[in-house]
């Protein structure tokens, strides 16, 4: 089993910003993938930001420039810097990660339970 586990979230003000932690654990060969998506009320899930094993990221276009996406050098944790956040940035965000549990494995997709975070005006 893989569990990934999330942490930093909560209730900031308008231009302000939070750090989101998430740490894989469990039955690991090899993490590919990781990043946050977030889900606000009523609306789909989105990709927020990832980043390969390799270090390339992606990022959605309405946080460019405002979010960090980084990785631990463990590899197994990644981080998510908002900064300038604004209150359409209020949702639950997800860690997300596609993890191989043995060398003849295939990828699968792993996902944490969940930080909400709020922002207020």
């Amino acid at each position: 089993q893989v569990q990934l586990m999330e942490s930093g979230g909560g209730l900031v003000q308008a231009g302000g910003s939070l750090r989101l932690s998430c740490e894989a654990s469990g039955r690991i060969f090899r993490i590919n993938d990781m990043g946050w998506y977030r889900q606000a009320p009523g609306k789909q899930r989105e990709l927020v930001t990832t980043m390969t094993s390799g270090g390339t990221t992606t990022y959605t276009d309405s946080v460019k420039g405002r979010f960090a996406i980084t990785r631990g050098n463990a590899k197994n944790t990644v981080y998510l810097q908002m900064n300038t956040l604004k209150p359409e940035d209020t949702a639950v965000y997800y860690c997300h990660a596609k993890v191989q549990t043995g060398p003849l494995m295939s990828a699968r997709d792993h996902w944490g339970q969940g930080t909400q975070v709020t922002v207020s005006l």
